[in-house]
């Protein structure tokens, strides 16, 4: 099986080679076709590439090539290098990917080309899929995925509308009250990690008892993840069957957690000032870790069309019952007191309350759609 990655990653490197070697004072760069006959060639003077499956190696490619289009039609990044294991998987496509018996209630196992039948523990009932693809994480777990695009969750309708406020300290807290928390790792994980972190520092590079340490150090993170992505699939399901729209923070999570740049020192120079690097670390860390964007791109896949995203604009500072606004309204993390009616709640479902009522508020309140000064009035409804 690693063998079968290798290949499928070492003709995604050489394809990726042949793009970014592209000016442009040069022809086009060889596209699938061009590519594909590359590789029978290649496949005929070296047997090491020989050896492993065509089907895989082609897949790769027209993978390749998909990536490509995606990314010249803006809704991808760039293609990146693969690596070693980081970038362990292959997929298999055509009549290969419908070579799949199912063993019992539990057990299955799928004819991998070059690799005979492999046997498979189910999560879910087997789909009728066309492609499946096989990829082996850093804990050194192997994986199969179907290439299925399951049902979207009807609707209750109720009617009712929940607001969903994420936070680092509370995960997610709903507009009705209830607070929910990601799991992570527990207290003695947490030890047992910095302890691993700390010999893996010790270790000399290339050695193997600094490979055992990074599996140990992967088996944990990959137990995070684990819990995670559990959380992160319950919650989006229970919300997506108890009510018909689910509105939530638009959050760019992206340049959230981007690190801070470096603030050179004018009276120094080739000195830097402090830019609280660290603090900014940890503040990423608890983001990520619980699952801000997991949860909105899986609420967005079971649930589509009922999701809906609003400005988080001074929705932490907005009293729920009164509308006033104000900065001394949030006393700390968890409090919240207006300091014009006296209203008290939990900030984050004071929040919540807020995105649930599908505005994004301002000092008065309700921001005012951005309409030219040179239009004349309009009515709101026409007779």
């Amino acid at each position: 099986m690693l063998e079968q990655c290798r290949h499928a990653r070492y003709v995604w490197n050489l394809a990726l080679e042949q793009w970014s070697m592209w000016t442009r004072d040069k022809a086009a760069t060889p596209g699938y076709v061009e590519q594909a006959r590359q590789l029978t060639e290649a496949r005929a003077a070296f047997g090491w590439l020989r050896a492993g499956s065509q089907t895989v190696q082609q897949q790769a490619l027209r993978d390749f090539d998909q990536a490509v289009r995606n990314f010249y039609a803006g809704t991808h990044r760039r293609p990146t290098w693969r690596k070693a294991g980081l970038h362990e998987g292959i997929r298999i496509v055509g009549p290969q990917a419908s070579r799949v018996e199912q063993l019992n209630r539990k057990r299955a196992r799928v004819l991998v080309p070059k690799v005979g039948w492999v046997k498979v523990r189910l999560s879910r009932a087997i789909p009728d899929a066309k492609s499946y693809r096989i990829t082996c994480d850093r804990a050194g777990r192997w994986h199969i995925a179907f290439a299925v695009i399951p049902e979207p969750i009807p609707a209750p309708d109720t009617g009712e509308v929940v607001g969903v406020d994420r936070g680092v300290t509370v995960s997610a807290a709903l507009s009705t009250g209830e607070l929910l928390a990601c799991p992570g790792l527990s207290d003695r994980e947490q030890v047992r990690l910095k302890q691993l972190q700390r010999r893996l520092a010790r270790c000399r590079r290339g050695s193997q008892r600094r490979l055992k340490v990074k599996a140990a150090i992967a088996k944990l993170r990959a137990r995070a993840g684990d819990r995670r992505k559990d959380w992160v699939e319950k919650t989006s399901t229970d919300l997506a069957r108890r009510y018909d729209v689910v509105r939530v923070e638009d959050l760019r999570i992206p340049q959230m957690t981007r690190r801070p740049k470096p603030k050179p020192d004018p009276a120094r120079p080739g000195a830097y000032l402090a830019n609280r690097r660290r603090a900014k670390a940890g503040l990423n860390r608890g983001i990520l870790a619980n699952g801000w964007g997991q949860l909105v791109t899986r609420l967005e896949d079971k649930a589509p069309g009922r999701v809906e995203k609003i400005s988080p604009a001074y929705t932490s500072q907005t009293c729920s019952v009164c509308g006033h606004r104000a900065p001394e309204n949030r006393e700390n993390q968890a409090v919240f007191r207006c300091v014009a009616c006296g209203h008290q709640a939990n900030a984050d479902v004071n929040a919540a309350i807020n995105i649930a009522a599908g505005r994004a508020v301002s000092a008065r309140r309700a921001t005012p759609p951005r309409v030219s000064p040179k239009r004349e009035p309009q009515l709101a409804t026409s007779a």
